[in-house]
């Protein structure tokens, strides 16, 4: 999660733990601030995380979130900077698109999808490290994790 995006949530927590401590005496003053502001953090750090990563084995897939692509299926892949990432969200973006973007990640990488069976065009995904993605579906090399931002990417190895 970006900075910017950050200190709303904990105002809002704050505020709420003051809203509680003004009619509570004792414990239950302080008490709404040790549960509320971990708990804005925690929530901050859980919607900024996304796991992208292209797995190995006998049928390679691509990850991003839940959704899944299987390598096969994979044509042409094109990066995207952040100079064309407004026109590729605008006016390029095909409605049945499957679009995964993050405001705050200003490069993202096209994915030409290749099933005949598929409705979906292409995938639209947002990364930080968008050339490593997509040579690592141009090779077809499994990776773990291709967006190693810790705030951003579960480590689950598959």
């Amino acid at each position: 999660m970006a900075w910017w995006g950050w200190p709303l949530p904990l105002i809002g927590a704050a505020l709420l733990a003051a809203e509680i401590h003004m009619g509570y005496p004792g414990v239950r003053a302080w008490l709404p601030y040790v549960l509320l502001l971990p708990l804005a953090v925690a929530l901050m750090l859980r919607l900024g995380k996304l796991r992208i990563a292209v797995t190995g084995g006998t049928d390679p897939e691509l990850w991003v979130g839940t959704a899944h692509l299987p390598l096969r299926y994979i044509g042409a892949v094109d990066v995207v900077g952040s100079e064309g990432k407004r026109k590729a969200l605008g006016p390029e973006l095909d409605p049945a698109a499957f679009v995964v973007n993050r405001g705050w990640i200003p490069t993202l990488v096209r994915i030409e999808v290749v099933d005949p069976e598929d409705p979906t065009p292409y995938w639209v995904v947002s990364t930080r490290r968008p050339e490593q993605l997509a040579e690592l579906l141009r090779e077809g090399r499994p990776a773990d994790v291709v967006d190693p931002d810790p705030a951003e990417v579960d480590i689950d190895p598959r």
